[in-house]
């Protein structure tokens, strides 16, 4: 709402003063008529010479300038997805040990728990057998390498020889390569570990010792790095096409009273949501001191750019009838009344649509005492 100049006060005082002059003249008798305040002359205002109201008044000269508009929406804090990772059983099995705890920070690499599996045991038996078939395969090489050397081989037998020594190598690769994928060694191991992909926050726990994970696609846990965060806003469909990637952001949170965060536009989601036919807008915030908690809520102002404008002072407008009107120098001293059509209150000063232009003088203080 816009906080018109309201002085009352100030055409009291003048118009007692006036009172004092023209009584003052009355006991003198002979002495010339007093200074109007103003006269009006086909809606055009004069304040002539002498009038006290030239003490009271001040012009000044509105400019067109080129700044961004702020924009309120709400807000929530959102862990960013490429800095998450949820924590899979490579396999199941039995939870036997676990490591970590819910909202426990742990680094990449880190044990977070160990699991019996059968299926485990049998991929590291697989590596085993294939290791064995391997020396296998190459003792009868090394043999028919031997004879044929000798004069006692065909060629067919060494390339034989060959052929299964590759096939077993191949065969101990693919083993050492699935006990691997699963978090194992290429040891002989009969226990799973699961270690940490990430490093991060454990933000979800779904698992506890002794329980069985029984579906390899369930989440036993959730690794948020919380270093940086998405606040994530709810813009409505008639404001969307004014932000941009890029734009600048601030943030103000109930937690934390008149601090204000900084960011930038990273996301805008190229399809609304059907049910409440607003966009999410997410702005990403550094947060190394982790101030910044997923599902806070917030308020973020967007600094939306805008065409160059007008701007007046708010003192300036002046309240007639159902419409805002200032008023302005036309010559010396001597002013009009314009309607005016105005857009964003931007602290202290107005945009201005229409009815003013750049260089245009109008009465930014006092202007009440000539209202009528």
């Amino acid at each position: 709402m816009l906080h018109l100049l309201n002085k009352q006060g100030w055409r009291l005082a003048v118009a007692v003063a006036l009172a004092l002059n023209v009584a003052a003249c009355s006991h003198g008798g002979s002495e010339p008529a007093e200074t109007p305040p103003f006269t009006v002359d086909h809606d055009q205002i004069k304040v002539p010479d002498g009038s006290p109201l030239r003490k009271e008044l001040v012009v000044q000269q509105v400019e067109a300038r080129q700044a961004p508009h702020a924009m309120v929406f709400p807000a929530n804090v959102e862990a960013d997805p490429a800095h998450t990772a949820n924590v899979l059983p490579p396999l199941t099995g039995k939870v036997m040990k676990l490591k970590v705890g819910l909202g426990e920070h742990v680094g990449k690499g880190q044990l977070l728990a160990v699991i019996d599996s059968g299926d485990y045991a049998q991929a590291a038996a697989d590596v085993a057998k294939a290791r064995d078939a391997l020396d296998l395969a190459k003792k009868a090489l090394n043999r028919a390498r031997a004879v044929q050397a000798a004069g006692g081989n065909a060629t067919k037998d060494l390339e034989s020889a060959q052929s299964g020594y590759n096939q077993a190598l191949a065969e101990l690769t693919r083993a050492q390569t699935r006990l691997t994928a699963v978090g194992g060694t290429q040891g002989t191991q009969h226990l799973m570990q699961v270690v940490a992909p990430t490093s991060g926050y454990i933000t979800t726990l779904s698992v506890s010792p002794g329980v069985y994970v029984n579906d390899a696609t369930a989440a036993m846990m959730v690794i948020s790095n919380l270093d940086s965060v998405w606040i994530t806003s709810n813009v409505p469909e008639s404001d969307v096409g004014l932000i941009a990637k890029g734009e600048k952001v601030d943030a103000v949170l109930s937690a934390y009273p008149g601090q204000v965060f900084h960011g930038t536009v990273a996301f805008v989601q190229p399809v609304l949501q059907p049910d409440t036919r607003r966009d999410l807008v997410r702005a990403e915030f550094a947060n190394a001191d982790g101030k910044l908690k997923p599902n806070m809520y917030a308020n973020v102002s967007i600094d939306v750019p805008q065409p160059a404008q007008v701007f007046v002072p708010e003192s300036a407008l002046l309240m007639n009838n159902d419409t805002i009107s200032v008023f302005v120098e036309v010559s010396p001293w001597t002013f009009e009344r314009r309607a005016v059509d105005l857009s964003y209150d931007e602290t202290g000063d107005t945009r201005v649509l229409k009815g003013l232009k750049a260089g245009d003088r109008v009465i930014v203080r006092g202007g009440v005492l000539l209202n009528d």
